[in-house]
């Protein structure tokens, strides 16, 4: 039996379902992220006294750049899902972008934006 080259519709539409539920996840997950990042929630420390301001102010800076950075990730992650979707209309999707191999359906149900095998991963290219 000649090797798969692709993955049947089938087989694409079940990595679409994956991918749209995480995809929602991800977009709630980032637009929470953006809400801390600017403040909405309304927990601020305008009522109390200077000195507890300015520690208050020091530690929200540190949230904040690490919060930025958690939306940027999420940001990259949601893209990664939205790259996957348009491989899948293509036809494309679960091929491995540096051996040509398909990916093995396990590993795109856990990580399902990608576009590297284990192998081409891990250097070796087999």
């Amino acid at each position: 039996m000649a090797e798969k080259t692709r993955y049947s519709d089938a087989e694409l539409e079940e990595f679409r379902a994956i991918i749209m539920e995480k995809l929602e996840l991800a977009k709630r997950d980032y637009e929470q992220l953006k809400g801390s990042i600017m403040n909405t929630d309304g927990n601020d420390v305008d009522d109390t006294s200077p000195t507890y301001k300015v520690l208050e102010e020091g530690a929200n800076t540190l949230s904040k750049e690490e919060t930025t950075r958690l939306a940027q990730r999420q940001l990259k992650f949601i893209q990664g899902l939205q790259a996957a979707l348009v491989r899948i209309e293509n036809k494309t999707y679960g091929i491995c972008r540096e051996t040509g191999k398909l990916i093995p359906a396990e590993r795109l149900r856990a990580v399902p934006h990608a576009t590297l095998s284990i192998e081409a991963k891990q250097g070796g290219k087999k």
